[in-house]
């Protein structure tokens, strides 16, 4: 397999993402470091065994070199075998021509596992030892400025998403002040509800029997008091519906937003969403129209109504 990814993305723009290539040279540099740390790996490895094909002579050398500690030197086989043929010659008798060719064969045997423990030695020295060399030394230093290069690039697309999110501050003001206009009007809306509830609660308790103490207490005033107000109040409590007449201009149309039930004669039922006519007239108390659809004319009040241009 192969150690390095070869492309690498950064994200342009915020949702968006374009591969960005490597350099070319740079490319083939890491495609050639890889290849021959995948083959060189390979290559030590069975060299090894070919050297060593004891598994558990390879384990023992390798914890040796690993601790520091000097590799004890070993007989090979050729050797052995020399030795064991040069004492069973002596057992034999030299002058005999078994005992003589025995210890003949045994030399031979013997100079040949000095030969292998030589060509052992020269291998490790010569050949293992820089393809170890490479893949715990050069190969490490390319794999960490490789990660490092990753890192650099990660870091890059991170910092370009950051600033892609501190740049977009501005439209997260404009949302926030457009969330803002939302509550304010939610808001009106919640006490304009509540001041419809409480005027409808006025006048259900304006209907009881007992409505004449509050309007009893309501009429003990100041003498300036009553002088003040003597004009319009008792204007709007003396206006008869069926003398007023629609002024020539000042009328305008209004939809009803909700069902009015007339409270006495000089009101006018309502119902949602139908279109009237109103107008004000002198004396009027500021929270009532006179409102107007077909033959039907009488008090509404405003807070009922929505007024059309």
């Amino acid at each position: 397999f192969y150690f390095f990814i070869r492309m690498y993305f950064t994200e342009e723009k915020l949702g968006q993402a374009e591969k960005t290539e490597l350099d070319a040279q740079f490319e083939n540099l890491i495609s050639r470091a890889d290849c021959t740390k995948h083959w060189t790996e390979k290559i030590y490895r069975q060299t090894e065994v070919l050297l060593q094909p004891n598994p558990s002579a390879r384990i023992e050398e390798f914890l040796f070199e690993k601790l520091d500690w000097k590799v004890p030197s070993r007989v090979t086989n050729a050797e052995l075998l020399g030795q064991y043929m040069q004492d069973a010659a002596k057992e034999f008798d030299l002058g005999m021509p078994y005992g003589n060719t025995l210890e003949k064969v045994g030399e031979c045997e013997k100079r040949l596992g000095e030969a292998e423990k030589e060509f052992l030695q020269t291998s490790a020295i010569s050949f293992l030892t820089p393809l170890r060399n490479f893949l715990e030394g050069d190969w490490r230093t390319i794999s960490a400025e490789h990660e490092l290069r990753i890192a650099q690039t990660e870091f890059d697309r991170q910092a370009e998403v950051t600033r892609l999110l501190l740049e977009g501050i501005s439209s997260t003001h404009v949302n926030h002040l457009r969330c803002l206009h939302e509550f304010v009007e939610a808001q009106a809306a919640y006490y304009k509800q509540c001041h419809l509830h409480m005027q409808e609660l006025q006048k259900e308790l304006g209907r009881l029997p007992n409505a004449f103490a509050l309007n009893s207490t309501n009429a003990i005033a100041t003498p300036s008091m009553v002088t003040e107000g003597s004009s319009s109040p008792v204007e709007t409590d003396t206006l008869k519906i069926e003398e007023v007449q629609a002024p020539a201009t000042g009328t305008r149309k209004a939809r009803v937003l909700y069902d009015y039930d007339a409270a006495d004669s000089s009101e006018l039922s309502l119902l949602a969403d139908e279109l009237i006519t109103v107008y004000t007239v002198p004396g009027m108390d500021s929270d009532w129209l006179i409102g107007e659809k077909g033959n039907h004319k009488g008090k509404v009040p405003v807070t009922y109504l929505e007024l059309l241009s």
